[in-house]
């Protein structure tokens, strides 16, 4: 598929907003933030998600009529994932009218405490995020004649990505703000960029393998044998380069070989003295490893929407 900038942006901005959004309910959730981190960190999450969600109709032939969508929830993820990104929108601004009183009160400085109502609200704004990452992988996973996409993976490997690159802005608006962090913290990160390096690898390895699809599959005809009387046309058209975009198989390894050392290979190694070094100053080695990651996630979603190949190029 032709890897459009602008879907590509909405896919890794909105994915590290809503998994910061998780996260910062997660903390207002248990108390084991500041209140200003966590306002801090919903304003962040909102931002990236909204920025995101607007440079995906930059690739809508008209973006004028993007409302309509949201009429389809039954039946599209597109229409869903549009429903859960507005009701998620709405849950974080209850998340941070809820932790107003603890940032304007006296314990401003010290941990947030919600009521029950808040903590309610809470628990919500991590599972309208999580929805809304698995409304957003769905919209490709549910696509049949991509085989690439339809893979096992590719909706556990959406949440991941977003947990772990929200995590770790998290954790670097945390320190940045002079609030400490356990080690447990960077052996999570460790643990999540090797987690996503095994599938990655993994899913890149199932794709390389030829795909069992003929001719016949691509026009509807499973099972039997069609040959090509005639070329379609004698020209490229709208299929062939946005269903049929090709990236050389050398340039997509050294690209797979960049996006491990930018999601994997660097944030291990930055988060290897946050987890030893407890006491040390821990902001330049998540933020770091932050911006590394969320790199990372650009470049593989890149390789996500070249590689895939439709169908349809099978008769073409």
């Amino acid at each position: 598929m032709h890897p459009a900038l602008s879907v590509i942006f909405f896919t890794t901005l909105s994915g590290a907003g809503y998994g910061l959004l998780f996260w910062a309910g997660w903390h207002a959730l248990t108390g084991q933030s500041a209140a200003r981190t966590l306002l801090v960190s919903i304003a962040l999450a909102i931002v990236l998600s909204t920025i995101g969600l607007l440079s995906s109709m930059l690739h809508l032939g008209k973006p004028a009529r993007a409302w309509r969508a949201f009429s389809q929830w039954r039946t599209s993820w597109l229409s869903r994932e549009g429903v859960a990104a507005m009701a998620t929108f709405g849950v974080a601004l209850l998340l941070a009218l809820a932790l107003l009183p603890s940032q304007i009160s006296s314990d401003a400085s010290g941990r947030a405490a919600l009521s029950l109502a808040g903590k309610a609200v809470a628990l919500l704004a991590m599972v309208a995020a999580l929805v809304t990452v698995h409304c957003t992988a769905m919209i490709y996973a549910s696509l049949k004649p991509i085989p690439a996409w339809r893979h096992r993976f590719v909706p556990f490997v959406y949440g991941v990505f977003a947990l772990f690159t929200g995590g770790l802005l998290f954790c670097a608006i945390a320190t940045l703000l002079g609030r400490p962090i356990t080690n447990m913290a960077a052996f999570g990160g460790i643990v999540a960029a090797i987690v996503l390096c095994v599938l990655k690898l993994k899913y890149w390895r199932d794709i390389d393998t030829p795909l069992p699809a003929t001719r016949g599959d691509a026009v509807g005809l499973p099972q039997r044998t069609v040959s090509v009387f005639e070329r379609p046309h004698t020209e490229a058209n709208y299929l062939t380069k946005e269903m049929g975009f090709v990236v050389a198989r050398r340039h997509a390894k050294w690209l797979r070989r960049i996006a491990v050392v930018l999601f994997a290979v660097l944030p291990v190694l930055l988060l290897l003295p946050a987890w030893i070094f407890v006491h040390a100053d821990l902001a330049p080695w998540f933020t770091a490893a932050a911006l590394c990651a969320v790199a990372g996630a650009f470049v593989e979603r890149w390789l996500f929407f070249a590689e895939a190949k439709h169908m349809v190029t099978l008769y073409y």
